[in-house]
């Protein structure tokens, strides 16, 4: 068996950074684990002069993808440019050379993870793409590996830490949306476009990926409704925090008699739920299984060195099965039909804030109205406001079907009696108070 292995990087960012800084300061770990050295020996870059933060003297640094996608001496190619269409390119020409492919792009994986993996099957190669979901959290090895024997049925997780940071700011330190966002830019937790993040679309994709694996099944991205948290108000927190609930954006997927759900939304949670105290950027993913119970991963969910840190335990793992001569046989075809659940059998708790007229009877007719569609109220806040002749009403529903609960919106919305929906969000959870 050769002595060296040797790797090749498309993108050398911040995490291409931490990888080759994690390569080069664990060779003595490395060699004991896999009985060979590992060697960076080429780097695909958009600007070769560049100054960097990492040294690169013995590495190749490359404008030619086909000097890392060709070269016969690397086995193992790590993508960490980002973007979708050019990676996804490099990558299906590094399986046809028959190079095992490891990633953290979960735009990429999310949009075309199946069609990559039926490459890599064709090839004979791995692929991996731990780091793609929540950054250092090992959470799709726990759920390939360490979960295998067990029927998962629920995941929940704060897949995103710049809503989680935003979120946090809002709710410690009682800043508005804007403010808290604002901050989150300044200290690099958010893009100057934040629209991935704040919108969802980032959470989405980690969820898909999750789906995939936890459930085999097909989950597609467009599989996975999607509500960001653009417009929330500090009322909604405050309240929440008065019902015995803090906010955040939960990615949430649930296959139950083979009928899939997934989504993203703002959810406000009991402070008694395990996600509950997880704060600021950090990420953390709760697992519900038939036979394990709950179980929960937590951890920074971006960053160079955590990142990085799954990246090259999955290359690590390409290592492993390139020298047992066990390539390409990691992947199983998603088991279960696709089916996605209805309305009528989606089952949840609702938070809703309304203006209604300050006046006798009003309860008694919004009250009325849910009770027809067989929705029963489980904590209710009123506060007049006499200055406007309003009454602000807050009330968390009992367990209902999510078509239910929209039908009731819709009817809530006619009343004359009512002025203004404000907000609603799904409640997960009984609060403690």
């Amino acid at each position: 068996m050769e002595n060296k292995v040797s790797v090749g990087l498309l993108g050398l960012g911040v995490v291409g950074s931490g990888v080759i800084k994690l390569i080069e300061n664990h060779q003595e770990k490395l060699a004991h684990q896999l009985g060979c050295s590992v060697q960076v020996k080429s780097v695909l870059v958009r600007d070769l002069e560049k100054n960097r933060d990492v040294n690169t003297n013995e590495i190749v640094l490359t404008t030619n993808p086909d000097d890392v996608l060709n070269d016969p001496e690397i086995d193992i190619v790590v993508e960490v440019m980002g973007g979708i269409d050019e990676a996804k390119q490099h990558i299906l020409k590094a399986f046809s050379a028959k190079k095992h492919v490891v990633s953290a792009n979960k735009d990429l994986v999310a949009l075309h993870g199946p069609e990559l993996q039926d490459a890599a099957n064709r090839n004979k190669c791995d692929f991996y793409y731990e780091a793609s979901v929540a950054g250092g959290i090992p959470i799709l090895r726990g759920i390939v590996d360490g979960l295998s024997s067990d029927h998962i049925q629920k995941l929940m997780g704060i897949v995103n830490g710049t809503t989680n940071y935003i979120l946090t700011q809002m709710d410690s330190e009682g800043v508005s949306y804007e403010d808290a966002l604002k901050e989150a830019q300044e200290l690099g937790f958010a893009e100057s476009d934040p629209s991935s993040d704040v919108d969802g679309l980032d959470a989405a994709r980690k969820m898909a990926i999750l789906g995939r694996l936890a459930f085999s099944t097909a989950v597609d991205l467009e599989d996975v409704e999607v509500t960001g948290i653009r417009g929330i108000e500090l009322e909604d927190l405050q309240y929440g925090d008065k019902l015995g609930y803090t906010m955040k954006l939960i990615g949430y997927a649930n296959f139950d008699n083979h009928e899939l759900e997934v989504n993203v939304q703002p959810t406000l949670l009991s402070k008694s739920h395990p996600l509950a105290s997880v704060k600021n950027e950090f990420n953390a993913v709760y697992v519900y299984g038939e036979a394990v119970g709950e179980t929960m991963f937590y951890g920074p969910g971006a960053g160079s060195l955590p990142t990085a840190t799954a990246i090259v335990s999955d290359v690590i793992s390409a290592i492993k099965n390139l020298r047992l001569g066990v390539t390409g046989n990691q992947f199983i075809e998603p088991h279960f039909k696709k089916e996605l659940k209805t309305p009528d059998k989606r089952r949840g708790q609702y938070y809703v804030r309304l203006y209604a007229k300050d006046e006798a009877g009003v309860f008694s007719t919004i009250s009325t109205l849910f009770h027809e569609r067989e929705i029963s109220f489980k904590r209710i806040l009123q506060t007049p406001d006499k200055k406007h002749e309003l009454a602000e009403i807050i009330f968390i529903t009992h367990e209902t079907s999510l078509e239910n609960f929209r039908n009731a919106l819709e009817k809530l919305k006619d009343l004359d009696v009512v002025l203004e929906v404000k907000s609603y969000y799904k409640v997960e959870g009984d609060a403690v108070t």
